[in-house]
């Protein structure tokens, strides 16, 4: 499938490592940040609106908020409570959203506007002048507030720890983290009492995710496996490629997992993961996709996805489509059901 370039709808001032979407507001929630070295890149995330403006999207900052010298390297959302993976912890932050009346003013003939007010990043050809920054001044402004809730120290390496990823429960009682000292750390929410931890991998942990019924976690670790607890006790290790002779060990790796449910029943579960090859050569060859049934942990299917490195993985609200992002910069749409191609997008060079 041919990949169409998409539109630039936002550029930040540092790398940025993780998104999401808040299905509440629709915000778009972006961060990352150049660490704790002095280099002046800051750290910091970022909120933006979504619009479509004459056929064109657009995406305006609505509010930045700096988070000093940790930069944000994964992130969930737990309603309106961010759980951020930086450095050795897992910081929490609520967010609020609402729209305050202002009065319309006239923008400056030379783009200077209010220093508080939106800014507004379109497509190619808006406006006339082939995108970038356009100051905007609206009368329902929408205002942003986002105060600290706490953290807890998610890793223990006595060297670089760092959080590699987090993950609030569907329930939100419960907030998931994975370590590159190889240890799950769960927490009751929101009190953050640390209801258990135990060690899942013997390398740092690439992906987690829970069951929407709470009863299984599945960890990726960097260690080649992929594993099903029951509490802190495993209760299976998956292997996807048992009835492909040609996948030798250790050939692959896991990268991802996601739970998902299916659309129109309401009792099945899937359980998604991606395999990346371990070594990458000068003709690489091709990723996996996985869908395992959610309550057995029996693979149903396993279809390739390209040959640009998997990156990470997302699943609809719905559980009807996958995306998959690269480290090349592409974004792939898949059909869950089949784990059929259906869209794909070149975003930009870099990592994704």
């Amino acid at each position: 499938m041919g990949k169409r370039r998409a539109p630039e709808l936002y550029r930040a001032p540092f790398p940025l490592y993780t998104v999401k979407i808040d299905p509440q507001t629709g915000l778009i929630i972006t961060a990352g940040g150049g660490g704790a070295s002095k280099t002046g890149i800051k750290n910091g995330m970022h909120f933006l609106s979504l619009d479509l403006v004459g056929g064109v999207h657009s995406a305006t900052l609505q509010h930045t908020h700096e988070t000093d010298t940790r930069a944000t390297m994964c992130m969930s959302l737990g309603g309106d409570v961010i759980a951020a993976g930086q450095d050795a912890n897992c910081s929490l932050m609520r967010f609020s959203h609402h729209t305050a009346k202002l009065a319309k003013k006239p923008v400056a003939k030379d783009g200077a506007g209010d220093k508080g007010a939106a800014r507004k990043r379109g497509g190619k050809g808006q406006n006339g002048d082939g995108g970038g920054d356009v100051a905007q001044t609206k009368e329902d402004s929408p205002q942003m507030v986002v105060g600290d809730v706490g953290a807890v120290q998610a890793d223990l390496s006595p060297q670089d720890p760092c959080v590699k990823c987090v993950r609030f429960s569907a329930d939100l009682t419960l907030l998931l983290s994975g370590g590159a000292d190889g240890f799950v750390r769960v927490w009751e929410f929101p009190s953050l009492k640390e209801k258990f931890s135990f060690r899942a991998h013997k390398d740092e942990l690439e992906d987690i995710d829970i069951s929407p019924d709470n009863k299984h976690i599945v960890t990726v670790g960097r260690d080649f496996e992929c594993s099903v607890w029951s509490g802190d006790q495993l209760a299976v290790g998956l292997c996807w490629h048992e009835n492909m002779p040609q996948i030798t060990e250790k050939m692959y790796r896991y990268k991802s997992c996601r739970f998902a449910k299916v659309e129109d029943q309401k009792d099945a579960l899937r359980l998604y993961t991606v395999q990346i090859p371990h070594k990458r050569d000068r003709k690489p060859p091709p990723c996996y996709i996985t869908k395992w049934d959610g309550h057995a942990f029996l693979p149903l299917l396993t279809k390739t996805c390209g040959n640009e490195v998997i990156s990470c993985l997302s699943v609809s609200d719905s559980g009807t489509f996958l995306g998959l992002g690269t480290v090349t910069g592409s974004v792939a749409i898949y059909i869950a059901f089949s784990l059929q191609a259906k869209a794909a997008f070149s975003l930009f060079p870099g990592f994704i």
